[in-house]
């Protein structure tokens, strides 16, 4: 076809995908912003680093640990000063370490010894007692646990850690700041924008003296919007000076480099990014003077020692020894967590510890800077956007698809390649956007009767799913399919308690009125949560998640339906007794596992539903939410797959027709939404199961009466105050399994 001729047949088309490429262009530019493509590049930068870390070990970064262990035999954190010597003693005499970094701040005295009181007395009751004022000057020095401490840093290589803060008026500094690494005026920033303190925590002005070399910790500056930690600020700004960060503190130290310095890109050959130069070191920084965080892979990247195995000499020297150790805390209550690319909770300590690491390896990725080369992304963006306009229109739906995929893959390792052998980070999400936008595009305008498949879609699935989804699946036919299959996925019974009593008190008129409007709101909370209605039976209702478009988050999704139906039909009730009705009760059941979904029945009939073992265990589940008293119940299973959620543990069981014990819960409440109250209850709880578990029936009975009166009207331990009277008088044995046995449905 003549060119003229295929440009005036896709005129339409070439027009509006040139005006996506546009688009693209500008928001690289700058003049545009659209946040959901740096979302998008953030999750491209996580997937190369995830895909490309190394995975091992380092060998030369330790973390000494004070976890769960050394609080129990050390005692409560904070330990005292003279703890804290002992430990830098021990690390440097006995394991002979190389560089020391403490990511915490010490800003207040230490008064555990008592020497505060004792100086009291000194000058108030015991002023005259020249005994006591001798005694007193004699063992003052063993007394001042901070000097201790601080004479413990004295000639060694100990970098202490501290904080700004950044509020929007001036703040007042706590304790004492280290010599600034740039003075005030010795900066030009050259467009870099080092944030700006306002205030700051630091440690004691003897502990600072003492030591080598100190950083902040504080990376909140820099955390990107997602809230996931990739970056940490390198240098901050205090009253005109800058101020080194903990990890480069402490890889200096290492390196044994009394200073470094900021470069510019403009001022360096090649340079992609701007650069801190310690000694042969480049560390590219960002606008934001951050370096990328290079992770090594999943939280264990480096060695832990735990601490109290350093104060008992029982670490293996072998690591310790010529290490760069950063002491860090990861015992609940202490641990300064992160969302980090690697896992949403993630120490703050080893992410410091990677920093170092890569700053010693010189393995610090270089994010091109627009600013320096906006070739980079600008160029690929055009030659690609201009390829897929012009090339798509002449091509079939199959053929585009594959030149699309060809692309990706050819962009993607093209990216890689720079990433592992030049240690750039290239721009790949605008590229992407704009290839996703043409090809929707595309698609969309040569499959325009899609809508006819729409109908029949929304005609097969409409009386199961939300019409949201059936918008999904008619966007994507081979996401789903009718065939069979297996499939991790999440079911939920309910049924109303009672529906006897209820319907022989109601004409059939009423009974269908009400329950239309019982079943009418409860089916719209199950789509609100992306549930497919399986059936309808009677007063029940069946549901599942997962399928036929598969939900990564299925188990919770049912979680979250099953509780608003509870509360749904709670806000129901008082609409129902206006009517004469009877109040409506529900037992809701959950389970999660491996379930056969698909088209199934006959050639008369045939249904899109779930069977299964784990499909029956969801029903059971549902019968004995009314044995232990309570609205709602999930398997191990669904609690596993939603660790977030506060629950009680009501039992261990063997439902009719299973061998295979199971745990059920009752789940109460989001995690951190639970008051002081549940979660005494729940603590006693814990201790009253062990207790019955171990045949302990006379501490189990115990527990379960302090509950029942700490919780009146809860059945549940009205129930095991049963159970533990007729096992005390019919004892199961010792090869009881702690597990109750149903032996009907």
């Amino acid at each position: 076809m003549p060119q003229s001729g295929f440009v005036k047949r896709h005129y339409l088309r070439l027009s509006l995908s040139l005006a996506i490429v546009l688009l693209s262009l500008l928001n690289a530019l700058g003049f545009l912003n659209f946040s959901y493509v740096q979302r998008l590049e953030n999750y491209t930068y996580d997937l190369r680093l995830q895909w490309m870390m190394p995975n091992t070990q380092h060998k030369r970064v330790v973390i000494v640990d004070i976890d769960e262990k050394s609080l129990q035999q050390m005692g409560h954190w904070p330990w005292s000063r003279n703890k804290l010597a002992t430990l830098v003693d021990q690390l440097f005499d006995h394991y002979q370490i190389d560089v020391l970094g403490f990511d915490m701040v010490f800003a207040e005295s230490d008064q555990s010894s008592g020497i505060a009181k004792l100086e009291e007395l000194a000058h108030t009751e015991l002023r005259g007692d020249a005994g006591f004022q001798t005694a007193l000057s004699r063992i003052k020095p063993s007394l001042d646990y901070d000097q201790i401490f601080a004479n413990s840093l004295k000639n060694r290589r100990v970098a202490l850690g501290y904080y700004f803060r950044h509020q929007r008026d001036p703040d007042v500094g706590k304790g004492s700041l280290p010599p600034p690494s740039i003075a005030a005026g010795g900066f030009d920033s050259n467009g870099l924008a080092a944030k700006m303190a306002s205030g700051f925590t630091a440690n004691l002005p003897e502990l600072q003296k003492n030591a080598a070399a100190a950083g902040f910790f504080d990376v909140d500056t820099v955390t990107d919007s997602d809230g996931v930690l990739r970056r940490i600020p390198l240098l901050q700004q205090y009253r005109g000076a800058l101020y080194e960060a903990l990890p480069l503190a402490v890889a200096r130290l290492a390196l044994r480099e009394p200073l470094f310095r900021v470069l510019y890109a403009g001022a360096q050959q090649g340079a992609l990014a701007d650069t801190i130069k310690l000694g042969a070191r480049r560390i590219p920084i960002d606008i934001d003077v951050a370096a990328l965080i290079p992770y090594r892979g999943m939280q264990g990247s480096f060695h832990y020692v735990s601490a109290v195995d350093v104060f008992q000499r029982a670490a293996p020297t072998e690591i310790l020894k010529g290490a760069i150790v950063l002491v860090g805390a990861t015992a609940p209550g202490l641990m300064d967590l992160r969302s980090t690319p690697m896992q949403e909770v993630y120490p703050g300590v080893e992410a410091s510890a990677n920093l170092v690491a890569g700053i010693l390896d010189g393995s610090i990725k270089e994010r091109v800077s627009d600013s320096v080369d906006p070739t980079v992304e600008l160029a690929p963006l055009l030659a690609i956007g201009l390829l897929l306009t012009f090339t798509w229109p002449a091509l079939n739906q199959l053929w585009a698809t594959a030149l699309s995929l060809g692309t990706v893959l050819a962009l993607s390792a093209f990216n890689l390649f720079m990433w592992k052998t030049e240690n750039l980070v290239l721009p790949i999400a605008s590229i992407l956007w704009m290839m996703a936008l043409l090809y929707v595009f595309n698609i969309a305008y040569g499959f325009f009767i899609e809508s006819r498949g729409k109908r029949l879609l929304a005609g097969r699935f409409g009386q199961y799913v939300p019409p949201e989804l059936v918008e999904e699946m008619a966007r994507d036919p081979e996401s789903f399919s009718l065939e069979g299959e297996s499939r991790e996925l999440t079911v939920l019974f309910s049924d109303v308690r009672g529906f006897t009593t209820i319907s022989e008190g109601l004409d059939p008129r009423q009974l269908t009125q009400l329950m239309n409007e019982f079943l009418s709101p409860m089916t719209h909370v199950i789509q609100r949560h992306r549930g497919t209605i399986d059936k309808y039976m009677g007063d029940a209702i069946m549901a599942f998640w997962g399928a036929p478009l598969a939900d990564p988050l299925h188990a919770r999704h049912a979680l979250l339906a099953g509780m608003e139906m509870i509360a749904q039909l709670e806000s129901l009730q008082d609409h129902f007794k206006t009517k004469g009705w009877p109040p409506i009760r529900i037992g809701v059941g959950l389970n999660t596992g491996e379930m056969t979904v698909g088209n199934m029945g006959s050639e008369f009939r045939m249904a899109y539903t779930v069977m299964g073992d784990a499909v029956n265990l969801g029903s059971r589940l549902e019968g004995l939410t009314k044995e232990y008293g309570v609205q709602i119940m999930v398997s191990e299973f669904t609690k596993a797959a939603v660790p977030d959620f506060i629950y009680r543990q009501l039992d261990c069981v063997r439902v009719k027709g299973k061998e295979q014990p199971v745990f059920i819960y009752e789940p109460i409440c989001s995690a951190g939404e639970e008051d002081a109250e549940l979660k005494q209850e729940l603590a006693l709880h814990a201790e009253a199961l062990s207790s019955y578990r171990s045949q302990d029936w006379g501490a189990a009975l115990v527990k379960f009466a302090e509950l029942r009166e700490l919780c009146p009207g809860r059945y549940l331990y009205e129930l095991y105050e049963k159970r533990i009277a007729y096992l005390s008088a019919h004892p199961p044995g010792p090869e009881w399994d702690g597990a109750f046995t149903f032996t009907t449905k």
